[in-house]
């Protein structure tokens, strides 16, 4: 996961955390050769549908995708809408490449999938102002140490643009297995959702929603450990741009 300097929000800063783990398999390393390229975010310029998928569908961005479960499973849910991930760890991209070829569950190449191997908000800076459905955060790095508070995404930088790069109406998932993090994160969107003018509302139909999985939502491999090896309890939380 990757954090930007406190500010400017389109401002990058340093990239932290691990670029790369265990070697890759040779047919992993074969998809980052040839499958990736196929399907990368440009590098420079600005990040539509139009560029990406040649039309104007509905736009989803999910910021540190893990494996990709998540990604492949909303690709394949909605297949005219289109979906950028973007992950700094080379073997995350590798494991979603997978999916993207095989498609979620086997079911055929997902078309509608686009890939940036790198910082999330270098990339979504580019994205026009109001063009996104839907933004993904999920089980981001928690950074627990205080003087470490800075690198966490969610602060007011990042969740700034995500407002920005929101439609109306348009959704921020946001969900986490650390108490530290949870804390940190509701207090930083106490500072989006209250007052007029503030640019989210928190989307929950009663006092406890927050600890049920939306529907939509896919249970990954990350969060059953979670759950099932470490006994972490999981929020799950949903903000509209108003």
């Amino acid at each position: 996961m990757s954090a930007n300097k406190q500010g400017d929000p389109t401002t990058l800063g340093r990239l932290y955390g691990r670029s790369h783990g265990k070697p890759l398999r040779a047919s992993q390393a074969a998809l980052v050769d040839t499958l990736l390229p196929q399907i990368a975010v440009p590098q420079e310029g600005p990040v539509t549908a139009g560029r990406l998928f040649g039309d104007e569908r509905p736009l989803h961005f999910e910021i540190g995708f893990g494996g990709g479960e998540h990604l492949a499973y909303r690709a394949d849910l909605l297949p005219d809408h289109g979906f950028i991930g973007a992950e700094p760890f080379l073997n995350g991209v590798a494991q979603a490449l997978v999916h993207v070829r095989d498609g979620h569950e086997g079911g055929g190449r997902l078309p509608n999938v686009r890939i940036h191997h790198g910082d999330a908000l270098e990339v979504l800076a580019r994205v026009p102002d109001g063009a996104l459905t839907m933004l993904y955060l999920l089980h981001p790095d928690p950074w627990p140490k205080a003087k470490h508070a800075k690198r966490r995404m969610m602060n007011d930088g990042p969740v700034r643009l995500f407002a920005d790069k929101l439609k109306p109406g348009g959704e921020f998932r946001f969900g986490t297995d650390h108490p530290v993090y949870l804390r940190h994160a509701l207090m930083v969107m106490r500072r989006f959702t209250t007052g007029p003018a503030a640019p989210f509302e928190w989307v929950i139909d009663k006092p406890d929603g927050f600890r049920k999985r939306p529907s939509g939502w896919l249970q990954t491999r990350y969060e059953t450990k979670a759950r099932e090896v470490y006994g972490h309890e999981v929020w799950y939380f949903r903000f509209r741009r108003r």
